[in-house]
C-alpha cells in the first residue's frame, strides 16, 4: 500500500483532474512529475483528447512562438512550411509544460497573455485563433525565489498555480521504495519477456536505507541494470550497485568502528559484497562465484588478491 504522503497526493490528483483548473507539480528532480501530469489528464473529461507534452528547458528562445504558437510558411527564412504549435495540438485537450521555470523571461508575457485570453496569433499570420486547453506545468526550481530575483514573472506564477500539487522525494516516503521496484521488475520482465527477478532480504533492505538523490527515475535505473546483471533471478543487495554513501543511514555498527564510508575504495566496496555473498552460500565458493557471475579460477584470484578466505562461518 502507498505511503501517506502519496496517498494524499493521489487524493488530490483525483480531486483536480475532473475540474478544467491549472496545475503545478513541484518536487525534486526524478519524482514522476511528467507521470502525475499525464495521470490527470487520463482522469479528466479531456482523457479522449490529446495530452501535448512540451520541455521549456529545450524550447529555444528564437524558436519560442513558433514551437508554441506556430508560423504560416514563409513567415521567415527557415519556414519552408507552415508549422503547428503546440497550443493548437493540444486544443481540446491537455498542454504540459515541464520545466516552465526554464521559459525566457522574454517570452513569459507572451505565454501568459495566451493563457489568460486562450487566444494567439501563428508567427507570420494576422489572423487570432481560439484555444481551449487545460495547462499543467511542472517545475523543481524555486519560483517564489525566482520571482523576487526576477527571473519569474509573478503574474505568470498565479495563473500557473491555481492548485499546487508537491510530489514528495522518495526518501520521505520509504514504504514506497520496495513495492516500486518491485513494479519495475514486473515491467522490464514483460519488456523483455524475461522471468522476472525477485529482491533478497539484504536488497530490501539496501533499497530501502538508500537515499535516492535522483528519486524514482533513478530506482528505476537501479532496477534495471540489477535485472540484466543477476545471475539466478534473485537480486541481492551488492547486485544493486547502489552504496550509503550519500546516505544519511549510516549503521550505528559501521558508525562505531568509525569508517568514513565517502572514503571506501572500489576494492573496499568489492571485499564487502565478497563478504556478504560468501556468508549468504555459508561459504560455498563455487556457489558464490556462479552467483557473482565468475568463473571458479576468477573467483579465487579475486579472492586472493582481496585476502578473503572462503572458510566463513
Amino acid at each position: 500500500s502507498e505511503s501517506k504522503a502519496m496517498q494524499s497526493v493521489m487524493a488530490m490528483v483525483k480531486k483536480v483532474a475532473l475540474s478544467d483548473v491549472n496545475v503545478l507539480i513541484t518536487g525534486e528532480n526524478g519524482t514522476g512529475k511528467s507521470l502525475l501530469a499525464k495521470c490527470i489528464h487520463k482522469m479528466s473529461r479531456r482523457q479522449e483528447e490529446s495530452f501535448v507534452s512540451v520541455n521549456m528547458g529545450a524550447v529555444t528562445e528564437s524558436l519560442f512562438e513558433s514551437e508554441m504558437f506556430g508560423h504560416t510558411k514563409g513567415a521567415f527564412t527557415d519556414a519552408k512550411q507552415a508549422r503547428i504549435g503546440r497550443f493548437e495540438l493540444a486544443d481540446g485537450g491537455t498542454l504540459f509544460l515541464d520545466e516552465i521555470a526554464n521559459t525566457p523571461y522574454t517570452q513569459q508575457g507572451k505565454l501568459l497573455r495566451v493563457l489568460e485570453e486562450n487566444q494567439f496569433e501563428k508567427v507570420g499570420a494576422s489572423l487570432t485563433q481560439s484555444v481551449d486547453i487545460r495547462l499543467i506545468s511542472a517545475t523543481n526550481a524555486n519560483l517564489a525565489e525566482m520571482i523576487e530575483s526576477s527571473e519569474f514573472r509573478k503574474d505568470l506564477f498565479y495563473r500557473i498555480n491555481t492548485i499546487e500539487i508537491e510530489v514528495p522525494a522518495l526518501k520521505n516516503r520509504r514504504e514506497d521504495i520496495v513495492p516500486l521496484a518491485k513494479l519495475f521488475l514486473s515491467r522490464i520482465a514483460e519488456e523483455y519477456c524475461e522471468p522476472k527477478c525477485e529482491l533478497d532480504q539484504s536488497a530490501q533492505q539496501a533499497l530501502t536505507e538508500y537515499d535516492w538523490p535522483g528519486n524514482v527515475r533513478e530506482l528505476n535505473h537501479v532496477m534495471q541494470r540489477a535485472q540484466i546483471l543477476s545471475n539466478n533471478r534473485l537480486i541481492y543487495a551488492a547486485d544493486l550497485g547502489i552504496s550509503q554513501d550519500t546516505s544519511s543511514n549510516v549503521s550505528s555498527a559501521d558508525s562505531e568502528q568509525g569508517e568514513n564510508k565517502n572514503n571506501a575504495t572500489l576494492e573496499e566496496i568489492e571485499h564487502k559484497a565478497i563478504e556478504e555473498r560468501l556468508r549468504f552460500y555459508q561459504g560455498n565458493a563455487l556457489k558464490t562465484a556462479e552467483s557473482l557471475g565468475l568463473s571458479r579460477s576468477a573467483f579465487y584470484r579475486r579472492m586472493e588478491k582481496l585476502g578473503i578466505s572462503s572458510n566463513q562461518e
